[in-house]
Order: structure tokens, then C-alpha cells, then sequence
């Protein structure tokens, strides 16, 4: 059994898959390809891969649409490729539950870095900053030796990126952490400017682990300076 990385490639157009594909192997990955939506989803439903590039514009069944129905039942890091300019795709694209975004035409450099900080990031979920095995605040709990997020018993899934927010600003509970410090945290260094990338997915993980996602328990804004999740005093900081 292989020991390295499987990562679906997605896309209607055989010539840049074939491109895609020769530099992630001479990287040393696996490389499996689905050439439309509809595919990819069947694909990962049956033989779940550790990263998926997923194309947007593709016959049967476009890149939003095979992002939602993946996030239905998969965390698997997903990096949406989108048009150069095309910001309202990329925002699009991490609303559905993508992971990250890299913009076409892109290097073979700049694939094999987002390539990495998103496997990085997805092995990094079940590490943690914490002394004590569960994390609590109010009804929300996160299990860190299993990498379990519930809330009153209830499972929430979330994405690697999503636990690993989560898992940043929990671990500094009570303190206004940055939008750079944040982003360099969970994402890392080079996106420290990235901010988009950052609301999106805030914007996503209220909603789910949020009672109201317009009136904020868990994880506050502080408008100009960032975000907190409010001390307790059942985590003896109240």
C-alpha cells in the first residue's frame, strides 16, 4: 500500500490535465483524474482522495456544484482553480467548502506550494495547542484526541481548514487574535494578506457551530482589531 499522497485532479480539458498531472507525480504524489463534476463525486463517494484540484467551468456538472455535493458527505481538502480576475468565483468556490483557491494560468512552483500548505494543514488537524483532552465553551465541544467537534452530542463536520480555525482561536480563548495572525496560524505565512480567504471561511464554520449565526457565542468580531472566542467560567476564565 502507498505511503504518498492521492490527489484527484479535475477538469474537462485532457492536454492541462495531462500537465497537472506529470508535475504533481514528478513530485512525488499519486495522481487520479475525473474530467467533470459529476465524476469527481462519484470518485471520491467510492475511493476517497487526500486533496482534490477541482476545475469550476466543466460540462454535467460544474466545480461549485461537485464542491457542495462532496461537502455532503467529505472533509477532503478541496483547492478550487478559478479564472484569472474572477474574484466572484473564488469567493464562490469557498463559500461551496473549498479549502483554498489558486488562480489560472498558475506555475508549477505555485501549484505544488498551495498543493502542500493544504496537505499540511489537513495533517496538522489532529495536532493541538491544549493541555486538556476536551475543549468546552458553552454547548460546543472539541474532542482533541479524536479531532471531534459536537455540539449538545451532535457531530458537526468540519473541513481540515474549518477545525483548524476553530483549533487556533480556542486555544487563545480570550484574546483578540488578527485577522495576519490568524491567517499565518492556520493557512500560513504567504497568506497573511489574504483576507478573503479568511472571512469565507469564518463566515462558514458560524455557520455551523453558531445557535445564531448573526448573534455570535462562540467565535466575536472586534471590529478593527479581529477575533476571539469569549472566556467562560467553566473553563475557569469567566
Amino acid at each position: 500500500m502507498s505511503d504518498k499522497n492521492t490527489l484527484l485532479v479535475v477538469d474537462d480539458e485532457p492536454r492541462y490535465v495531462r500537465l497537472v498531472q506529470v508535475n504533481l507525480e514528478t513530485a512525488g504524489y499519486d495522481v487520479e483524474t475525473a474530467h467533470d463534476g459529476q465524476k469527481a463525486v462519484e470518485h471520491v463517494a467510492n475511493d476517497q482522495p487526500d486533496l482534490i484540484l477541482m476545475d469550476v467551468m466543466m460540462p454535467i456538472m460544474d466545480g461549485f456544484t461537485a464542491t457542495e455535493r462532496i461537502r455532503e458527505f467529505s472533509t477532503v481538502p478541496i483547492i478550487i482553480l478559478t479564472a484569472k480576475g474572477e474574484e466572484r468565483d473564488r469567493v464562490r468556490g469557498l463559500d461551496a467548502g473549498a479549502d483554498d483557491y489558486i488562480v489560472k494560468p498558475f506555475s508549477a512552483q505555485e501549484l505544488l506550494a498551495r498543493v502542500r500548505a493544504v496537505l499540511r494543514r489537513a495533517e496538522r488537524q489532529t495536532d493541538h495547542d491544549f493541555h486538556q483532552p476536551i475543549y468546552v465553551h458553552h454547548e460546543l465541544q472539541i474532542d482533541l484526541a479524536r479531532a471531534l467537534v459536537t455540539s449538545n452530542g451532535d457531530e458537526i463536520a468540519l473541513t481540515a481548514t474549518e477545525y483548524r480555525l476553530l483549533q487556533s482561536l480556542a486555544a487563545s480563548e480570550g484574546r483578540v487574535l488578527t485577522p495576519e495572525e490568524l491567517l499565518t496560524a492556520v493557512w500560513g505565512p504567504e497568506y497573511r494578506d489574504d483576507k478573503e480567504i479568511l472571512w469565507v471561511c469564518l463566515s462558514r464554520l458560524r455557520q455551523k457551530i453558531e445557535p445564531d449565526p448573526k448573534n455570535p457565542i462562540h467565535i466575536v468580531t472586534r471590529q478593527g482589531l479581529g477575533y476571539l472566542i469569549p472566556p467562560t467560567s467553566e473553563n475557569g476564565t469567566g
